[in-house]
């Protein structure tokens, strides 16, 4: 069956599902950030078939979340480096992380957990607004179309009436 595609959709959650769409590229990038950077060691530490491996560091090296550094000659071997888009990454990792602490985690507790090395504390992701620090609360919130919501769908009913101000 072909998957849907959402990458052209109005709506950076679709396409950010899109870019992903499977559960093993944000594990890829979770041991990028625990500094894995070889095949081998990438296939060791997940134990995600060889060739399902290959196809995950293809599309986010194509997608720009990866960058591909030979680090050998003969036979060429690479390093998969994380690049701006991809550390940008970290952000909905640790979010991910916080919801699944809450939800997920049996009595004994969450199975993993963040050390700030600045201030020396264990600590866990908060979402906040940008401009004023307070945390973001889902009854407090209204989304509004924003300059790339596409013009045609905007006087459309449905978007009317998911979007109080259509201003932008």
């Amino acid at each position: 069956m072909k998957r849907t595609s959402f990458a052209r959709w109005p709506c950076s959650i679709a396409r950010t599902m899109d870019l992903f769409g499977d559960q093993w590229s944000p594990l890829v990038l979770r041991e990028s950030f625990y500094g894995i950077r070889r095949f081998d060691d990438f296939q060791r530490e997940l134990g995600i078939p060889r060739n399902t491996l290959a196809d995950r560091l293809k599309r986010l090296v194509d997608e720009g979340l990866l960058e591909k550094r030979a680090y050998q000659d003969e036979p060429v071997r690479y390093d998969y480096l994380l690049t701006e888009m991809g550390r940008d990454f970290f952000d909905v990792l640790v979010v991910m992380s916080r919801w699944g602490d809450r939800w997920l985690s049996g009595p004994e507790g969450p199975p993993v957990r963040m050390h700030h090395l600045d201030c020396g504390h264990d600590t866990h992701a908060e979402v906040v607004c940008a401009a004023c620090g307070e945390p973001l609360d889902p009854a407090r919130i209204r989304m509004r179309t924003g300059p790339g919501y596409p013009e045609g769908l905007k006087d459309r009913p449905d978007v009317r009436r998911r979007f109080d101000d259509l201003t932008g």
